[in-house]
């Protein structure tokens, strides 16, 4: 807002409606518990001046905000997300929650309740080293702690090697673009965020942008194949849809065999990654047993050699049955 503007927010917005694209917009939580200088502030802690921006952001067509940097688990506080939920439900928004709590059951409570962040999430990745040399380690984790209690915000999928705007400095991604794909499977949202550069139209390879344009954000039913904070299987079928993503955090490639007796006999579309750690996507046919042995990488072959724990490179699986993604 300070830096753009009221106005040339209107036409920012009309600008993405022209294109199909509905606006979510960011907003301080507000209040005396912080002094943030990222704006808008002072527009979520207060009932009235909430309520008249909502109005608002409904008049202009925007689909959601999100809303950040809450102030710890206080009473007031709880109760600020659910005040947040309940405006933003009278004026058809849809709210995700940032710099938070876990959530509280607030999906069976509230239809308009888009996700929360609750956990040291993407970008961590670009202020830290630590965080990227980490990351395929702390993927393993999330599905089994933080994602079990609740949709995850976790903002993922880079594409970009270098995590700053231009490619060209920064931390490093130690993960390939195969592993940041499976994430978009492993951490369940709502609302997908693909933390995508300008230039990965250009320069990211087409399979993986086609994934992307794909993959589902809700399902119908998850279902836990195998696995512990090493290796973790996740298969979420939707009513048409399978996907099936593997992460390894060991330092030696992981041999999978997957029981998949209702796709027996039936031909899949596999992701990994090749010898030289690029995206590969081919076709393979399940066992008429149904069973599917996969090699799952570790990132020991196409990461830093300096690193102590080699973290992970999955493979990626997508079932095609009957010329549809399903299962």
């Amino acid at each position: 807002e300070n830096n753009i503007g009221r106005d040339a927010w209107n036409s920012l917005i009309k600008y993405a409606r022209s294109k199909g694209v509905g606006g979510i917009l960011w907003y301080s939580s507000s209040g005396y518990w912080n002094d943030i200088e990222q704006s808008p502030v002072n527009r979520m802690d207060n009932s009235i001046a909430r309520k008249q921006e909502m109005r608002w952001l409904q008049s202009q067509g925007v689909k959601g905000i999100k809303v950040d940097f809450f102030g710890g688990d206080k009473q007031e506080t709880l109760r600020l997300y659910e005040e947040i939920l309940s405006d933003a439900d009278d004026h058809g928004l849809m709210v995700i929650f940032h710099g938070c709590t876990l959530p509280r059951g607030w999906e069976r409570m509230y239809p308009n309740y888009a996700g929360s962040e609750a956990v040291l999430a993407s970008e961590n990745l670009i202020f830290s080293q630590h965080a990227c040399d980490n990351e395929a380690f702390n993927a393993t984790l999330h599905p089994f702690i933080r994602n079990a209690v609740g949709c995850m915000e976790f903002g993922g999928v880079f594409l970009n090697k270098r995590l700053n705007r231009s490619n060209d400095g920064g931390t490093i991604r130690r993960t390939t673009d195969i592993f940041q794909l499976a994430t978009a499977v492993l951490f369940q949202n709502p609302i997908q965020n693909f933390a995508l550069a300008p230039n990965n139209l250009t320069d990211a390879p087409q399979i993986c942008l086609d994934l992307l344009k794909q993959v589902p954000t809700t399902w119908d039913e998850t279902r836990f194949i195998d696995g512990y904070p090493e290796i973790y299987c996740s298969c979420p079928p939707s009513w048409k849809h399978v996907y099936i993503a593997a992460a390894n955090a060991t330092v030696e490639p992981l041999k999978l065999k997957l029981d998949l007796p209702m796709l027996a006999g039936q031909e899949v579309s596999l992701y990994s990654d090749d010898k030289k750690m690029q995206p590969q996507l081919k076709l393979q046919k399940i066992k008429t047993d149904g069973s599917l042995q996969l090699t799952v990488q570790p990132q020991g072959r196409g990461g830093n050699r300096e690193i102590k724990k080699a973290w992970s490179n999955p493979c990626f699986v997508m079932i095609y049955h009957n010329g549809l993604l399903y299962l």
